[in-house]
């Protein structure tokens, strides 16, 4: 991404979203949609005259947030570890766990304006997180790994998604790697091979989901099904 680039999808995060606090995780600060800014009633039509992919980031998804809370309630799992926030979205997962102490974090998504609004919601929480512009399911750690821990967030809600995501964690697991995920009983959750570490409800807006709260479910991804 060129630094116009970066300071365009910077200007659209700004005038578009509002800084809040996601719910559940009242410690964190982020570039939301709200019902008060313009990106909450764009529809498709306008998002594509911008050239703007659908604003996954601009919402503070169930499954991020179970994951969130669950992290800086039990900071002995990331602290002075690796992380890897995977498909990060707004970045909330790893401004979690660098407040509760990660080594490092890196955050992963495939949409350049979610890499530049994690960016920008770093900066608003005084975390460091370093911004992958690949896609990491075509990495292969080392023997050594790259990563202590990988963190997911509702990535179950799309089957060829969920299957490519699952085997690529369950790699990572059988290699070592502690992998969380959180997930709000989306339709391609694995029926097996997940351990259940807590459970949240989770308020939510039914603009986006199919009720006011649901109830989320925070797991640990085992090598095997």
């Amino acid at each position: 991404m060129t630094f116009a680039q970066a300071r365009s999808h910077d200007t659209f995060i700004r005038e578009q979203t509002a800084l809040s606090r996601p719910p559940l995780v009242p410690e964190v600060r982020l570039y939301l949609a709200t019902e008060v800014t313009p990106l909450w009633q764009a529809t498709q039509h306008q998002l594509e005259s911008l050239d703007v992919p659908p604003p996954y980031w601009a919402f503070a998804w169930p499954g991020g947030q179970a994951a969130a809370r669950y992290l800086l309630d039990n900071p002995w799992l990331v602290r002075n570890r690796r992380v890897l926030d995977f498909a990060a979205g707004s970045g909330l997962i790893g401004i979690a766990c660098g407040l509760a102490g990660a080594a490092s974090v890196e955050a992963a998504d495939i949409d350049p304006v979610a890499r530049r609004a994690m960016a920008l919601n770093a900066e608003a929480n005084g975390v460091r997180l370093t911004v992958r512009e690949d896609d990491v399911l075509e990495t292969r750690p080392t023997a050594a790994g790259l990563w202590d821990v990988i963190v997911a967030g509702d990535v179950c809600y799309e089957k060829p998604m969920a299957e490519k995501v699952l085997a690529w964690l369950r790699a990572r697991a059988a290699e070592g790697a502690v992998i969380i995920m959180a997930d709000p009983g989306r339709a391609y959750r694995p029926a097996s091979g997940l351990e259940t570490l807590a459970e949240y409800i989770v308020p939510t807006n039914t603009d986006l989901e199919d009720r006011d709260r649901r109830a989320t479910a925070v797991y640990r991804v085992l090598a095997e099904a």
